[in-house]
């Protein structure tokens, strides 16, 4: 254990993971009270057909799956505003378009669809410097955004018609959320899958929900929670030679049940 420990793959996988574990429940919590908690799994399914294209014209992956997912997300607020009273139709169009594209390029490329996978069920330990580089640069820009705006973002994520008549610029808000959550989906691909991404996104924000007595408090908690899930997760599959990315998840559902049979128990 102490030989994975101190290798350099198990130290950048930490290092990575330690960073998503940071915006993904910072994301998340804004998308969970939005009710836009799916989105996750739109733009996961998106940034695949990016990264398939991206090993097609032999440009870098995560980089083409980055920028798929922040038009796809232009693409669905586009389509918010159309559909007002249905406004979950714009995630089932785009994850179908992005699930379409992925297996064309998957048809077009047949030679790189391994590579392709690991992006699906998450590659932890293969990443590199330049993935550091991308997922340090899409944290650096979430907790910059978030300090910024963070008034306006609370206030758009439970009252925005309140937000509207306020004098916020909401179409611009809304476009700032969707487009972090693109940032920190196509980075957090690699880390524990596309499959999976949307349990990082979640899972923190519902165990925290349930106990935190503020939003604020929220916040702190579903960060605690994910990089404990991501620090335990990668410890356990680097013992038990398990996939790093399912523990991960596993490790934050066992999480809630916990936290569910608590909170009954304390009811009862």
């Amino acid at each position: 254990m102490l030989d994975i420990l101190s290798s350099d793959f198990f130290q950048r996988a930490l290092l990575g993971g330690l960073l998503i574990g940071i915006t993904a429940p910072l994301i998340g919590i804004f998308l969970v009270l939005r009710r836009l908690s799916m989105i996750g799994d739109t733009l996961s399914h998106v940034t695949i057909a990016g990264v398939a294209l991206g090993f097609l014209i032999e440009v870098y992956p995560l980089a083409a799956g980055l920028v798929f997912a922040v038009l796809a997300s232009f693409a669905i607020e586009k389509l918010r505003k159309a559909y007002k009273s249905y406004a979950e139709l714009s995630i089932a169009i785009i994850m179908s378009g992005g699930v379409a594209l992925a297996s064309l390029f998957f048809t077009l490329g047949m030679g790189y669809n391994n590579d392709v996978m690991s992006y699906l069920f998450g590659s932890i330990y293969t990443l590199d410097v330049n993935d550091l580089y991308m997922v340090g640069g899409v944290t650096i820009i979430v907790i910059t955004v978030i300090s910024l705006f963070f008034k306006e973002l609370f206030l758009l994520s439970f009252e925005e018609d309140a937000a509207s008549v306020s004098g916020l610029p909401v179409k611009w808000m809304n476009m700032i959320i969707t487009v972090l959550t693109a940032l920190v989906v196509s980075t957090a691909i690699k880390i524990v899958g596309a499959l999976l991404v949307s349990a990082l996104l979640t899972i923190p924000v519902a165990i925290s929900l349930l106990l935190a007595k503020s939003f604020r408090s929220a916040i702190v908690l579903s960060v605690v929670l994910s990089e404990i899930a991501v620090v335990g997760g990668l410890m356990m599959a680097g013992f038990f030679n398990l996939a790093p990315g399912a523990t991960i998840v596993l490790l934050l559902i066992s999480f809630l049940i916990l936290t569910l049979i608590g909170k009954k128990g304390l009811t009862t």
